[in-house]
C-alpha cells in the first residue's frame, strides 16, 4: 500500500512538473509573437458598462475580477486608478494599471466590446439578458516617447472622491479630473491618497490616450497611401460569453471557442491571448 501511494504521489508530481514546463514553453512562445514597439510596457485598462443599467454594471464587476485574477496568476500587479460604483450593484467604470513585462503585449487583444448572455440575477422572472461592456487597453507611455502636452491646453478640476476607497475618501478634494481641451479627452483619478498622486496618475492616462490618437493617425495615413479604406475603430464586438442556455465563450476574431466558462471568468485568458497573437502573426506574414 505504501508503495502504491508513493507511485501515485510520484505521478502527481510528474504531472505538476509537466504542466509547469508546458506553461514555461508557452511563455517563451509568446515572446516570439510580440512584435509591437510597446508590447513590453505596462498596460492601462479601462472598463465601461454599456447600455443595460445594473446588468451591464454587474458585468463590468465580473470582468474586473476576471482581469485581476488573470494578472495575479501571471505574476503581475494591479493598481486601481479610478473607480465608479454602479447605481445599485456592480461597477459603472474602472481604470487600472497592470504592471509587469509584456502586460500590454498580452492584454491589447482584449480591446473591444465584450457581450454576456445569461439568466439575470436581478430579474425576478428569470429572463435571459444580454449585457455589453467595453474594454480599452493602452500602453503606459515611457518617458522616452515624446508626447508634448501644453499646460495651457488643460483644464484641471479637483473634487471629493466617492465610492469605495480608503480612509481619505470623501474627506478632502483629492480626486483630479483633467480635460484636454483640443481633443476633448477627459481623464480622472481618485484612488491615490493625495491630489498630487492622483494628478500624476491622470497625466499618465492622458499621455497614453494622446499617444493612441497619434498612432491611429499614423495608421490612417499608411492605409491611405496603400489605397485601402479600412476603418480604424475602437469598440467592435470581439467576444461573447454565453452562460445560458449553454456555456460557451467564443472569440469572434479567432473563432476560438471554450466551453469552460467558469475557468475563463476566473482569469484563464491565455488561450485567447495566444490565439489572437498567432492570428496577428500570420496576418503580418502575408
Amino acid at each position: 500500500m505504501a508503495e502504491a501511494e508513493q507511485e501515485a504521489e510520484l505521478f502527481r508530481e510528474t504531472v505538476r512538473d509537466l504542466e509547469a514546463l508546458c506553461k514555461e514553453f508557452r511563455d517563451y512562445e509568446l515572446l516570439i509573437l510580440f512584435s509591437g514597439e510597446h508590447d513590453r510596457n505596462d498596460a492601462i485598462v479601462s472598463l465601461h458598462a454599456g447600455a443595460g443599467g445594473t446588468e451591464a454594471q454587474d458585468w463590468v464587476q465580473m470582468m474586473l475580477r476576471m482581469y485581476t485574477r488573470w494578472a495575479e496568476s501571471s505574476g503581475y500587479t494591479v493598481d486601481i486608478l479610478d473607480f465608479l460604483d454602479g447605481d445599485e450593484a456592480g461597477v459603472k467604470s474602472v481604470t487600472f494599471l497592470v504592471k509587469g513585462d509584456y502586460a500590454y503585449g498580452k492584454l491589447k487583444c482584449e480591446s473591444g466590446v465584450h457581450r454576456l448572455i445569461r439568466i439575470s440575477p436581478f430579474d425576478s422572472t428569470g429572463r435571459r439578458h444580454t449585457s455589453f461592456a467595453s474594454v480599452s487597453v493602452l500602453p503606459e507611455v515611457s518617458e522616452e516617447v515624446e508626447i508634448n502636452i501644453n499646460p495651457d491646453d488643460l483644464r484641471i478640476d479637483t473634487y471629493r472622491s466617492g465610492g469605495a476607497g480608503g480612509q481619505h475618501v470623501n474627506k478632502t478634494d483629492s480626486a483630479v479630473r483633467i480635460t484636454h481641451i483640443p481633443t476633448g479627452i477627459v481623464v480622472q483619478c481618485q484612488n491615490e491618497r493625495s491630489q498630487h498622486a492622483n494628478r500624476a496618475a491622470a497625466m499618465k492616462v492622458l499621455a497614453a490616450r494622446l499617444f493612441e490618437i497619434k498612432q491611429q493617425e499614423a495608421e490612417a495615413s499608411r492605409q491611405k497611401l496603400k489605397g485601402e479604406h479600412k476603418e480604424i475603430a475602437w469598440g467592435s464586438q470581439i467576444r461573447t460569453y454565453t452562460l445560458n442556455p449553454f456555456t460557451l465563450i467564443k472569440d469572434h476574431r479567432t473563432n476560438l471557442e471554450i466551453g469552460n466558462a467558469n475557468a475563463v471568468l476566473d482569469g484563464n485568458l491565455d488561450d485567447f491571448i495566444h490565439a489572437y497573437l498567432n492570428l496577428k502573426s500570420c496576418q503580418g506574414a502575408e
